[in-house]
């Protein structure tokens, strides 16, 4: 069984952070690891409060799992302080973490902060030349490259810049796009771009879906899948988590963890 290793925040409704990451590992058939970077206090409806941990702790708890169950990918989600990006970044180079999936966690589905506006311009500059991939959805993009996403011309313009600041490869999420019938996600990797298209399902059930996603590539990529493939059965595993949702809560609801992840290629070993 290969390990996978989340660094991020706790989301009180189970829907987002380090609660979606773990069960979308688990659906996967990996083992997953946390390293916790901040505590929620969060339902359907809105982040009423949160607080990031010191970054000494968070460096001791990827430090720990370096030593004794060292992933075979990580991702990060939300990191909450300046102080924790520079020290997360830190210990990606220096555990040499190269399959690294960077979810730039800025906004909650809610529209609250879920991170120090200090802290955004640091994801650009320490975390992303250290990434395998790059998630942002349009407004993460904007704030990363600094100029308009919202068309798919522009988020392939973006993933391009992302690129370019280090990062292997970016996957930019159109869940915002304005086109109320289809969703398309833009991956730029290897000099080539792949536009993965779905159908918009009609719902208020999206909250985590970032989230999820991240964690099932990661998993993906903790299973030796190539990079495209893991973006691909990551894209499908939070379609038909949304189409299955279980409709709870008032406000933006979870997706449901529990459908089965997409089938183990028959060479793929444990």
């Amino acid at each position: 069984m290969r390990i996978a290793l989340t660094i991020a925040g706790s989301d009180s409704g189970g829907a987002a952070g380090i609660q979606a990451d773990l069960k979308t590992f688990h659906q996967f058939g990996v083992y997953g690891t946390s390293a916790i970077t901040a505590v929620t206090a969060q339902n359907t409806i809105g982040v009423s409060a949160w607080q990031a941990l010191p970054a000494e702790l968070v460096a001791k708890q990827i430090d720990a799992l370096a030593e004794d169950l060292r992933p075979a990918a990580i991702k990060t989600g939300m990191l909450g302080s300046r102080d924790i990006v520079d020290t997360v970044a830190e210990r990606i180079a220096r555990h040499r973490f190269t399959t690294y999936v960077l979810d730039p966690v800025m906004v909650a589905t809610s529209g609250d902060r879920l991170l120090d506006r200090a802290a955004e311009q640091r994801i650009a500059r320490r975390l992303a030349p250290l990434a395998l991939l790059v998630t942002p959805n349009l407004n993460e993009a904007e704030i990363l490259v600094g100029g308009e996403v919202r068309t798919p011309d522009q988020m392939e313009r973006a993933g391009r810049a992302l690129v370019a600041l280090g990062a292997r490869a970016a996957l930019v999420k159109g869940g915002h796009l304005a086109d109320t019938t289809t969703i398309v996600d833009v991956l730029v990797h290897d000099g080539s771009v792949h536009r993965f298209t779905h159908a918009r399902i009609d719902t208020t059930s999206t909250h985590g879906t970032g989230c999820t996603l991240s964690a099932a590539i990661t998993a993906g990529l903790a299973l030796g899948r190539p990079l495209e493939q893991a973006v691909a059965d990551g894209l499908d595993f939070v379609h038909r988590a949304i189409a299955a949702a279980p409709g709870f809560g008032k406000g933006h609801g979870p997706l449901n963890h529990f459908v089965p992840a997409p089938p183990r290629p028959p060479q793929e070993g444990m």
